[in-house]
């Protein structure tokens, strides 16, 4: 009997054509229903995140989006530097092998930050992942010495928990801030008020007089901190291509974790030598080691890569494509850097765009400041690095800062940030919750652990995290890469939720072994290996999430950060501080790691519809424009 037309098989890759060719991804919409287990758009070719990282079997024509205008990520049909209605560009820049497309193209000026030198967007990321394991770990270094603080403002311990749930509440706050802030005036400086009201918080909080003025000290503490982790993986976005974007996020996901990991370890031995308080001022120490490093090695990445159609300037009539837009250099790229691009022709005065001088020739559908920013760069040689040093560069875009405030609770209407907040709030959200019993168990019967010995049991969650890192970066990009060759070099963003199923596993197994042999009273070593199974699948969680979220709506990178780290922070953080702790005690840890565990297994089976359906949800996003009404 012969296959229905415009049908295939669900687990399949492109058809075949009567040529024997494969048929790509891009043929004629609707011509087939599913594709790789998943159900394609209907009406649309293009979807936004849909993108071709490798090339096809046979060249494709190019086809427009046929639903929807939002930004999306989808191969440009012409270079970035020239504006839309020009003359289609030639075949996409790639890597030096010629074997991946590069996403997103680099425009031909090397003050964009893919065109950076290598030393350079390494040396950023790397500054950064050590100032975020600082601020990662100010969640639990406390967690040792509960018993300690309690002694100290004469209070019982479980209260003691709240100077976490307010650190947490802090963290949601900041989340909201932050990025709305960062988006209208760059995250550079962002990143250097939010380290010094860091280190201002740290001498506070060694100070504090009062239990009150702990927990004031700790909940503004997060606020500073907070753009550890809401704005980090947005930076790295910015300076590294899509083939690239699974192993750098999977380094500060280590650093990330490693400091929620390890800060209580040091915090114990801190706190058994020399008392709770030095906590605080060590802290505030390494801030301050922290303050150069970011100052001097984590330069503006924003840059603004909108496609847009030119429009008529004031003193010039109808614009004109510049010859050299228009046809840019197609060499291959180093897989790390582009450092043989040519520099833009300076024949274009971009003057101030946008303010209403009269003298730009240029004029772009985008906020001013956006436009006169990296406008302004292109006509520029490569910035020395002590230019790059400028902490300000103006506002760089005209966005109402409350309405881009209020966007990520508008993403949450989104299945794939949605997804991937609930992914993120629980992997992040189970290390916090153990930090809150680690002192319950270790320090109780039967293993009467002391502060030293309870935060060296952090060192199994530790070693789990660098192993999960280790898998998911790598893991996951080759599994892009090995789905993409099957589906004709298209890439899909659902691809990453593989990475789902070993999350489901790991970090359920964890959880649930950790609480039945801690109530069974097993030897110490059982617990905590236990511990860093699910250090490893929480590492896998954190790192899926994102690369998963910012692979479906790489425009509105920043708000989908805000969405995952305000949730993860008040429903996880918050809410779980209240209650969780006599949870323990009422019900032991056996029934409420299993509750736990069962939680994550459930909530990680909506990701089986998600990859079905996926694709249409992302283009179902588009034709509602919701986040273009804010």
């Amino acid at each position: 009997m012969p296959k229905r037309p415009g049908w295939s098989l669900p687990w399949a890759g492109p058809r075949s054509r009567p040529d024997g060719h494969a048929e790509d991804e891009r043929g004629k919409a609707g011509s087939s229903r599913w594709n790789m287990g998943m159900l394609n758009d209907p009406d649309a070719n293009d979807v936004p995140g849909t993108v071709l990282l490798l090339p096809p079997p046979v060249p494709v024509e190019p086809l427009w989006p046929s639903a929807g205008t939002s930004a999306s990520t989808l191969v440009e049909t012409t270079h970035p530097d020239s504006p839309r209605g020009s003359s289609p560009a030639p075949e996409p820049k790639r890597t030096a092998d010629g074997t991946v497309i590069l996403n997103p193209q680099p425009d031909r000026s090397l003050n964009d930050p893919l065109n950076w030198p290598t030393w350079r967007r390494n040396g950023a990321l790397l500054a950064l992942a050590f100032y975020c394991m600082v601020g990662g770990g100010m969640t639990t270094v406390l967690a040792a010495g509960f018993t300690d603080v309690a002694k100290t403002y004469h209070v019982s311990t479980p209260p003691v928990a709240f100077t976490t749930g307010l650190y947490m509440l802090g963290l949601g706050i900041g989340a909201v801030i932050t990025p709305p802030t960062a988006i209208r005036y760059g995250k550079r400086p962002v990143y250097l008020v939010g380290i010094i009201c860091f280190l201002a918080t740290a001498i506070w909080c060694a100070a504090s007089p009062s239990y009150v003025s702990l927990l004031l000290a700790r909940l503004v503490m997060a606020v500073a901190v907070s753009s550890c982790e809401s704005l980090p993986s947005a930076t790295i976005s910015e300076m590294f291509f899509l083939h690239e974007r699974g192993f750098r996020l999977g380094i500060y996901t280590l650093f990330l974790l490693g400091g929620k990991n390890l800060a209580p370890l040091v915090g114990a031995a801190i706190i058994q030598i020399l008392g709770w308080r030095w906590v605080f001022w060590m802290v505030a120490i390494v801030v301050g080691l922290c303050v150069p490093l970011l100052f001097l090695f984590v330069p503006e990445t924003f840059w603004d890569r909108t496609p847009r159609a030119a429009r008529p300037g004031p003193d010039h009539g109808e614009t004109k494509a510049s010859p050299t837009a228009s046809a840019p250099d197609l060499s291959p790229v180093d897989d790390m850097s582009i450092d043989d691009h040519r520099d833009v022709e300076k024949s274009i005065d971009f003057g101030e765009a946008g303010h209403g001088s009269g003298r730009a020739s240029l004029f772009m559908d985008a906020a001013p400041g956006a436009v006169t920013y990296t406008a302004y760069l292109k006509t520029q040689p490569r910035r020395t690095f002590i230019q790059a040093l400028r902490p300000w560069n103006g506002r760089l875009r005209d966005e109402n800062w409350r309405r881009v405030a209020f966007r990520p609770f508008v993403l949450l209407t989104y299945p794939a940030v949605l997804w991937s907040t609930m992914v993120y709030a629980l992997s992040v959200g189970w290390l916090i919750v153990l930090s809150e019993s680690i002192a319950s168990i270790y320090r109780a019967d039967p293993y009467r652990f002391s502060a030293l010995s309870t935060g060296l049991v952090y060192l199994s969650p530790f070693v789990g995290g660098v192993l999960g890192t280790a898998v998911a970066g790598k893991a996951s990009d080759l599994i892009v890469r090995f789905m993409s060759r099957r589906n004709g070099g298209v890439y899909e963003p659902e691809f990453r939720l593989v990475m789902a199923l070993p999350v489901a596993l790991a970090t359920s197994i964890g959880l649930m072994g950790y609480g039945w042999s801690a109530q069974k009273h097993d030897g110490w070593i059982v617990p905590t290996v236990f511990f860093g199974i699910i250090g490893f699948g929480c590492s896998l969680g954190i790192t899926t999430a994102i690369t998963f979220c910012l692979d479906s709506h790489r425009p509105y990178a920043g708000e989908a950060l805000a969405t995952m780290n305000f949730s993860k922070n008040v429903f996880d953080g918050l809410v779980f501080s209240l209650f969780f702790n006599r949870w323990l005690e009422h019900d032991g840890s056996k029934k409420v790691f299993v509750a736990l565990g069962a939680v994550q297994l459930g909530c990680l089976l909506f990701t089986i519809p998600l990859y079905i359906f996926g694709k249409r949800a992302r283009m179902w996003t588009v034709r509602r424009k919701l986040i273009e009404r804010f």
